[in-house]
């Protein structure tokens, strides 16, 4: 079993350990300082920036760029990429502008459901793993594809947990449990979560980390929503090492049933 509660291993990605299990995106805030206040609320350390939806060239006060907080690490990420050759070349501009070697891989095979292509992303990530970049991928809940892209050498896999932007929550919790079972490299659930119990059944599930964007970007007070996602996944995640009672089909007395007093 892994470490107990007070005693847990940090995340490490990129050989590099961070505190936060928690990773949010830029995207969908109505305005930058909302995004500021949340994602430093969000006590996160990692921050996801879609290369193909931000105008890289806008460095000055007031622009995305200057609305991230200090010293948060900025993870590129390829949305909106229908391709292997443009994922690997969106990440190639990234490496360009001074980003990375991490990046987050995705390669999108329908623009309605934003379901990732599996046969694309697997080529996209041999290609990046072999440049030099640290790697990792969006997914789906295939344990048979976390599989391949861990050996190809990705240094995570990120499972959706529904469709990106659906809030529909953990869908199938087993896939999930099967993934984390056989990885040897983090599992971090991106996509899907909705609200806060979500984030916490992910992280009870053994999960290493969330990503998320939507559901904090698209609530009513993305500020509050983003401090229960953090408190959620804290929670979900002492929970895990705490270990959770097993579920029975019928009802156990919490005090003894033996020499009661009459």
């Amino acid at each position: 079993m892994e470490a107990r509660a007070g005693t847990d291993r940090p995340l490490v990605l990129d050989g590099r350990e961070f505190r936060s299990r928690l990773i949010v995106g830029t995207g969908k805030y109505p305005d930058f300082a909302t995004m500021n206040a949340a994602l430093i609320e969000s006590g996160a350390e990692i921050v996801t920036v879609a290369l193909r939806r931000v105008d890289l060239s806008q460095r000055g006060e007031g622009s995305f760029f200057a609305s991230i907080p200090a010293g948060m690490t900025i993870l590129p990420n390829t949305a909106a990429c229908y391709t292997a050759e443009d994922a690997v070349r969106t990440c190639r501009l990234a490496r360009e502008l001074g980003l990375g070697p991490m990046v987050k891989l995705e390669v999108i095979g329908d623009p309605k459901t934003l379901l990732p292509d599996v046969a694309g992303l697997l080529e996209a990530a041999k290609v990046l793993v072999a440049e030099g970049f640290v790697v990792l991928p969006y997914t789906n809940d295939d344990p048979i594809t976390a599989k391949r892209l861990e050996e190809v050498g990705c240094a995570a896999v990120m499972p959706l947990a529904a469709p990106i932007g659906s809030g529909l929550g953990i869908r199938n919790p087993h896939n999930i449990r099967l993934i984390i079972e056989q990885a040897k490299v983090p599992v971090l659930v991106d996509a899907g979560v909705g609200t806060a119990s979500d984030a916490a059944v992910a992280m009870e599930l053994g999960c290493d980390g969330i990503l998320m964007n939507t559901a904090i970007a698209g609530a009513g007070d993305p500020v509050s929503m983003a401090r229960a996602m953090r408190l959620a996944v804290e929670a979900g995640r002492l929970a895990h090492l705490a270990g959770r009672i097993p579920r029975k089909a019928y009802a156990n007395a919490s005090s003894p049933t033996s020499d009661l007093i009459e």
